[in-house]
Order: structure tokens, then sequence, then C-alpha cells
């Protein structure tokens, strides 16, 4: 359904995002679990794992406001 849709949106975002950010995958997969202080100290991947949209979203928000400071 649309739910599905979103998150797939939101999944595929922070993928994009992620490229976009680290040329080298390795880096990306590393900073996806590691701790973050604008997680309170989660993980990116911990956020994403909360089971709520809003929780992919927020993590596809920080990952665009890193892009936008270019």
């Amino acid at each position: 359904g649309v739910d599905l849709v979103a998150r797939m949106s939101n999944l595929l975002g922070i993928h994009k995002a992620l490229r976009l950010l680290f040329s080298d995958p390795e880096r990306g997969y590393r900073w996806v679990r590691a701790a973050n202080d604008a997680f309170g100290g989660r993980s990116a991947l911990d956020v994403m794992l909360g089971g709520q949209i809003t929780d992919l979203m927020r993590v596809r928000r920080y990952l665009d406001a890193q892009r936008g400071q270019w």
C-alpha cells in the first residue's frame, strides 16, 4: 500500500544520499552503524529500525541537510 511505497521511497533516498556523501560505500556502511550525536548517540540504523516511517524520514532529512551544506 501507500505506507510501503513511502518507506521504500525514504530508503532509496537514504541510499542515494549516502552514495553522494561517501564516495567509498564502506564509509557509508560504517556511518550507518556508528553512534551519532544527532540521534542521541544512537546509530542511524538503530533509528531506522524503530519501525515507524517517521524514523526513516528522520534519517533521510538529516542526510539531506548534510548534503545541503555544500
